[in-house]
């Protein structure tokens, strides 16, 4: 979608939307800013994430322009009120923080959009109108992180009980022994091991210990 398209407004008339920000000069900036864009009405402003859900609530804006970090209620516990009920308000959350707990967080709250604060005056009225259509919307530093976590294989992770079953395992012993070493039953032991050999991919006790050696989960004695 080009900024043109957005800039042509939806076919019901302006977006009503309202802005979320505990930092008065970064909101009245905001305001501002929109200000003059013909396709949007700003209908309320907030200064914490509390006052933006009873601002949704009573007011039911298209889209609700939120701070990540504010008081009384942050953007993500305010995000995820506005969503939970049947309310048409898409959430876009306006910040300058791109760390990855962050995103996650707004992310796996609700939010349509992630934008940050240095978005151009067009990318903000584009990415308003996208999230009005329930468009996902990305700053593309955000989305070059996320599709870089995507490609990267999360690392293998071994429990403490795992790691000891194995470390048993290199050691010599066998199930039984394995049990009787750390007070479990050889069931117990079997269960492990595969949930071992899953993670590990490997389909053999020595492969398992080789891979586990190798990616430094358990330490050679």
């Amino acid at each position: 979608m080009t900024t043109a398209d957005a800039v042509a407004g939806p076919a019901h008339g302006t977006l009503r939307i309202i802005v979320a920000d505990d930092h008065t000069v970064m909101r009245s900036g905001l305001v501002a800013l929109l200000a003059a864009e013909p396709t949007i009405d700003i209908v309320g402003e907030a200064g914490d994430g509390r006052e933006a859900v009873s601002l949704v609530e009573r007011l039911e804006p298209d889209v609700a322009l939120l701070d990540l970090r504010m008081p009384v209620l942050d953007g993500v516990g305010a995000t995820a009120q506005i969503t939970a009920g049947r309310r048409r308000t898409r959430v876009l959350i306006l910040t300058t923080y791109d760390t990855d707990t962050e995103i996650e967080r707004a992310v796996e709250a609700g939010a349509t959009g992630y934008l940050l604060k240095d978005a151009t005056r067009p990318q903000l009225v584009e990415a308003i109108h996208a999230a009005s259509r329930g468009e996902t919307v990305l700053a593309p530093r955000v989305a070059q992180r996320l599709v870089a976590r995507m490609r990267s294989p999360a690392p293998v992770t071994l429990t403490a009980r795992e790691v000891d079953v194995l470390a048993a395992v290199a050691d010599g012993l066998s199930n039984a022994e394995i049990g009787r070493r750390l007070f479990i039953g050889e069931a117990t032991v079997k269960t492990h091991l595969l949930r071992i050999f899953a993670k590990l991919d490997v389909s053999d006790r020595t492969r398992a210990v080789v891979v586990a050696l190798d990616n430094g989960l358990l330490h050679s004695r």
